[in-house]
């Protein structure tokens, strides 16, 4: 078990080293794109329920609940509610926008060590130019795969959020008496 750890661990630092310090930068961002949709999911199963409850609560105490001013409460409730499903997203909508970005500026940043390698050394020699074909486009394809793994969640909190934003407006019930 030790030794598949260890195994493990050369493998994903032989993986960064080919990949340039630009993979470093994709890492993180990628960390970080995940904190958010955990985070998101978490308040969507643990924490919204709650906060409709005592929403629903608060419209259900009131006596009126079919004047203007009452209108406006509801949406205010509403939009109080909306506003935390959708908090966030713009950030992991960055994120995700960022990804395939910087895995353009690995590209590059590759390119250039391939350059580099033909100025010093005069020629094109592939196997001195590989490391820097590695760095082009290892970057390139973790950009692109972490952008789409955020994509689709992205997209499927986006529905969620919009869903249970609606479900909370059906629940604060207006009557129809004066």
């Amino acid at each position: 078990m030790k030794y598949q750890l260890i195994e493990i661990y050369e493998q994903i630092r032989d993986f960064m080293e080919a990949g340039g310090p630009v993979l470093w930068i994709i890492l993180i961002t990628a960390f970080l794109m995940w904190t958010v949709i955990i985070e998101r999911y978490w308040f969507i199963r643990i924490t919204y329920p709650g906060q409709v409850k005592k929403a629903v609560e608060q419209w259900n105490q009131r006596e009126d609940t079919s004047s203007w001013y009452a209108h406006r409460i509801r949406e205010e409730l509403i939009s109080r509610i909306s506003v935390q499903l959708h908090k966030s997203l713009i950030i992991l909508q960055t994120l995700v926008a960022l990804c395939p970005l910087m895995g353009l500026l690995g590209t590059v940043f590759g390119m250039v060590q391939v350059f580099e390698i033909m100025a010093i050394t005069g020629s094109s020699n592939a196997r001195l130019m590989a490391s820097g074909i590695s760095m082009a486009t290892i970057p390139t394809m973790a950009g692109m795969v972490v952008a789409l793994s955020g994509l689709n969640f992205s997209a499927r909190l986006k529905h969620h959020a919009d869903f249970k934003t609606q479900i909370a407006a059906d629940r604060l019930h207006i009557s129809d008496t004066k």
